[in-house]
């Protein structure tokens, strides 16, 4: 299993007016952690992209325990389970400062042919980059 942490500051424009993180900015925040996540393992989703392979997301789902709040550093845990195929699992954990789970997830997206548009095959350089995880 692949792992990576990533922090995001919780700005004025990304909450309510309870100064809570307004809940359509965890998609955001998930998609902050997954490209990082992949960075950190030395992939680019910009020259995946460039080389002609798309990954739209399929599913996501989001379980809110507590609100993340204004200002606060938030630690997003990013897990891909198993190897991808045509499909790649990300899984989830949002932690605030004082080490509280606050909100976990996961999404479920698909490699694409950017011309086609049809399911392709994961580039192999991301697999080799995986592989040693698993």
């Amino acid at each position: 299993m692949y792992t990576a942490e990533t922090q995001i500051r919780v700005r004025y424009a990304e909450t309510d007016q309870m100064s809570y993180v307004y809940y359509g900015n965890y998609a955001m925040y998930f998609e902050v952690a997954r490209v990082e996540a992949m960075r950190s393992v030395g992939f680019s989703y910009k020259e995946m992209e460039d080389e002609g392979v798309m990954m739209p997301v399929l599913e996501s789902h989001f379980k809110y325990h507590k609100p993340g709040k204004y200002d606060e550093l938030l630690t997003i845990k990013t897990r891909i389970p198993e190897m991808p195929g045509v499909r790649i699992r990300f899984e989830y954990e949002v932690i605030n400062e004082i080490g509280e789970l606050i909100t976990e997830g996961w999404t479920t997206l698909t490699f694409l042919n950017k011309d086609t548009h049809r399911p392709t095959r994961p580039p192999r350089n991301l697999l080799d980059l995986l592989r040693a995880y698993f």
